[in-house]
């Protein structure tokens, strides 16, 4: 273990305040990947368990008629902030996509701060479940550090100062919040069937049990998704932890899985590459009720 702990070493070297954006670029791009790749998939698909979340996604249309493109530019846009940095060039080009599609929209500042707290502790949770060791307390924090920066700077307002409440507010607010309603279903759906196409179709009934499997109660009375039979969930845990305990064995990666400046074949959307402003939704549709929007319809809407 004393060669697979090399980035552990040099994360806890770090200052997880000062240092949060190097620690959470190396625990991200070096040491767990495809488990965050993951986790945020699983953060994101909680959140459409908030009704208010989920009518907003329901009516752009975008996760029923783009919802690949959907997830490779919100994937993409996570990452280059996680590989570049917030206040780097590419980072500020990044929070200026993500807050000139969220600025259209009436979003609340609770439901804002919902989305960004599952960014820090989804990946806290799923690694410390199926990683091949459990986020270190260095990298908890720089977690919370980094997330809360990035909210600052969307303009979220009333982010906790401390890990633990922060935590707290996101258990209490999906107790509060977490109910079924149709626009869960339909985003959810969405979001399954997208998940599926990324396996040959024979999987496909497999890949949706399997998922399902995965997610708590709460999700699935949310989504009104009907539970998998318990020895699934068994069967793709166990999966999972002995994917962890091979990727123990293997040597400390030497590049970063993180976005890349150039031709980035993990996303069939940019095939030869991209910037970060050619990422994101468009204006929002004309037929989009009007209480969605922060302004009337004019022409001034093409400022965005």
């Amino acid at each position: 273990m004393s060669r697979r702990s090399r980035w552990l070493r040099q994360i806890e070297a770090l200052d997880p305040v000062h240092d949060h954006t190097e620690i959470y670029r190396i625990s991200a791009g070096y040491e767990f990947p495809w488990d965050y790749q993951r986790a945020l998939e699983l953060a994101l698909f909680r959140t459409y368990c908030v009704p208010t979340i989920s009518a907003l996604l329901e009516a752009t249309g975008e996760f029923r008629d783009r919802p690949q493109k959907r997830y490779d530019d919100t994937a993409l846009l996570m990452a280059e902030l996680a590989e570049h940095g917030y206040d780097s060039p590419r980072g500020k080009e990044a929070l200026r996509v993500i807050n000139r599609a969220h600025g259209q929209y009436v979003i609340s500042n609770d439901d804002m701060r919902y989305v960004l707290s599952t960014f820090v502790y989804e990946p806290i949770e799923w690694i410390s479940t199926f990683g091949w060791r459990p986020l270190s307390t260095h990298e908890q924090q720089a977690a919370f550090h980094f997330y809360r920066a990035v909210g600052v700077r969307m303009g979220i307002r009333e982010i906790p100062a401390g890990f633990d409440e922060f935590w707290a507010f996101k258990r209490e607010y999906e107790a509060a919040t977490f109910r079924f309603s149709a626009t869960n279903q339909r985003v959810g759906t969405y979001t399954l069937d997208l998940l599926k196409s990324w396996y040959p179709k024979p999987l496909s009934g497999a890949v949706d049990v399997a998922i399902r499997g995965l997610l708590d109660e709460p999700m699935l009375t949310a989504f009104g998704f009907r539970p998998a039979p318990p020895w699934i969930g068994t069967t793709a845990r166990g999966a999972l932890r002995t994917r962890a305990a091979v990727v123990r064995l293997l040597p400390p990666r030497r590049r970063s899985k993180l976005a890349q400046a150039g031709r980035n074949p993990t996303y069939p959307g940019y095939p030869a590459g991209y910037r970060p402003s050619d990422l994101g939704a468009g204006p929002p549709p004309p037929d989009l009720d009007p209480g969605f929007l922060t302004r009337p319809r004019s022409s001034s809407a093409q400022e965005y």
